[in-house]
């Protein structure tokens, strides 16, 4: 088994080395696998009108295949960060990609709606796998000095991915059964597999330690209870038993989350926690890990309503609510390791505000969407937020991922993965019963979505999205530490340096 490599925390790193484009190559393969798990979350959107006729099932369970993977995502990716300290990359790349493939091949062969949801859950636990993986793997090989262009590239797998998955099914169902949704992404997951058992090597910080059994229920039970809640409120809330049901399950997941956090502290006292959460010592990871909150809330309201609002309200098919989107998916895509690289020249201030104020002004503009509203202007005002969060996630997650100790890496990529996950939950549900409560005199006639709903939603989201224009005026760039606490270039730098310690 190859031998871990020691992690290159020196911006002096030989950038032309063997070692270096070793590194490189097994991050470009964890990146090609991610944006292939990644894209497969959001392929169902579009295929659940066609589930519903071809498996005679009702629109409620057809949406439990949406609901059930963004469930094991959150039941599983808070686990990720002590599985990560505790077996070798190599083993959990061939779990995350083994679990995937053979959740790929158990839905596409699948003959009726129960083994399809099997399918979609063991999809799921590879896909919670792979996200924090890459992080991990990110920020223990490569130098500080090039960690912008690089998440950068992270970045098209984070927004892109999801934003294409509408068109993609779209596409295909233009033209093929539903399955073939799951047997196209087949060849890409073993190929995938195949060259992860060849070439990826073991890296990162290893320690020994206990599971604590008490923390994984908790976790399950509270990000489980607290994500299922905002499912339901999502899917719009039909009925007063299901609104019942959804805000018992966002209350009861809410007070189990605090109990879990209670538990990480104290476990966290003696280096044992599930999911240390002084990562939130550093005062710029907080930072940052709020704003990309808001800033993934806005990004899946819109991959998800926005589609919605072109078929339902503009009368266009799935293909070109798919279309509508793309180019703003695409050109986030293009400009991502470029503003990467521009932050590894200048730091994250001038970026993430620019970012801030593009989001704030195009979520604006969608408020402004009315039945009429022709379709080059959704794609304008989509590739406003698309270029708003380019800006504000890649200067975002490098800097505050790289203010984290070693050490604590694993635990970073695992909370950006919970909390991504979280907030595009809450972004969903936010958005689509906005909609639906302010959807005016046309619901009356069975409209689900109306021009005036998606008003309303869009005008919400720009509130939210204000947040972020002062939080991002405290952003400071971080120089990365090796094994002290983490120091920001500028006038914060006595604060950062008040992290507290790893107990050892």
């Amino acid at each position: 088994m190859p031998s871990t490599p020691p992690a290159p925390h020196s911006s002096d790193v030989d950038l032309s080395g063997l070692e270096h484009k070793r590194n490189m190559g097994v991050i470009r393969l964890l990146l090609i696998s991610a944006f292939v798990v990644i894209l497969n979350e959001t392929l169902m959107g579009n295929a659940i009108p066609r589930l519903i006729d071809d498996l005679g099932i009702t629109a409620s369970a057809a949406q439990w295949l949406t609901t059930a993977f963004m469930l094991t995502l959150a039941v599983v990716i808070p686990i990720t960060g002590f599985l990560m300290q505790r077996f070798q990359t190599r083993p959990m790349f061939l779990a995350a990609m083994s679990l995937f493939t053979l959740g790929t091949v158990i839905a596409a062969v699948s003959p009726g709606f129960e083994l399809l949801l099997v399918g979609r859950i063991v999809q799921a636990s590879g896909t919670a796998i792979m996200m924090p993986l890459l992080f991990t793997t990110v920020f223990a090989l490569v130098p500080p000095a090039i960690r912008g262009r690089v998440v950068g590239n992270i970045s098209i797998v984070i927004a892109v991915a999801p934003a294409l998955g509408p068109t993609v099914s779209g596409a295909i169902l233009q033209i093929a059964d539903w399955r073939w949704l799951f047997i196209v992404m087949v060849p890409f997951a073993l190929v995938a597999l195949a060259l992860g058992a060849a070439r990826i090597v073991n890296v990162g910080v290893y320690r020994p330690g206990r599971l604590d059994v008490l923390s994984v229920v908790l976790s399950a039970l509270g990000f489980g209870g607290f994500v299922y809640g905002l499912a339901q409120l999502g899917e719009g809330g039909e009925s007063e038993n299901g609104s019942t049901i959804a805000l018992a399950s966002l209350i009861g997941g809410a007070v189990i989350i605090g109990l879990f956090v209670a538990r990480q502290i104290h476990l966290q006292r003696s280096d044992a926690a599930l999911l240390d959460l002084r990562t939130f010592a550093s005062r710029q990871f907080a930072l940052s890990i709020s704003i990309v909150t808001i800033a993934s809330m806005a990004l899946f309201g819109a991959i998800i309503l926005l589609p919605l609002y072109v078929q339902e309200v503009l009368g266009y098919d799935a293909l070109a609510a798919g279309l509508a989107i793309l180019p703003g998916a695409l050109l986030q895509g293009i400009l991502a390791p470029f503003i990467g690289r521009r932050y590894d020249a200048v730091g994250p201030r001038g970026l993430v505000l620019l970012g801030s104020v593009l989001l704030i002004v195009s979520l604006g503009g969608m408020a402004m969407f009315a039945a009429g509203t022709p379709l080059w202007l959704v794609t304008v005002a989509h590739i406003g937020v698309s270029l708003g969060l380019a800006l504000l996630f890649t200067p975002l997650l490098t800097n505050g991922l790289s203010s984290l100790r070693p050490e604590l890496n694993a635990h970073g990529s695992a909370i950006v993965g919970t909390i991504q996950q979280v907030a595009g939950a809450a972004g969903i549900a936010l958005f689509i019963t906005l909609s639906a409560a302010f959807a005016g005199p046309a619901a009356e006639e069975g409209a689900a979505i109306t021009a005036e709903g998606i008003r309303a939603a869009f005008l919400v989201g720009t509130g939210i999205a204000l947040v972020t224009l002062p939080l991002v005026l405290f952003v400071r760039r971080v120089t990365a530490p090796t094994g002290g606490p983490a120091v920001d270039d500028g006038a914060e730098a006595e604060d950062e340096q008040q992290s507290v310690p790893l107990a050892h």
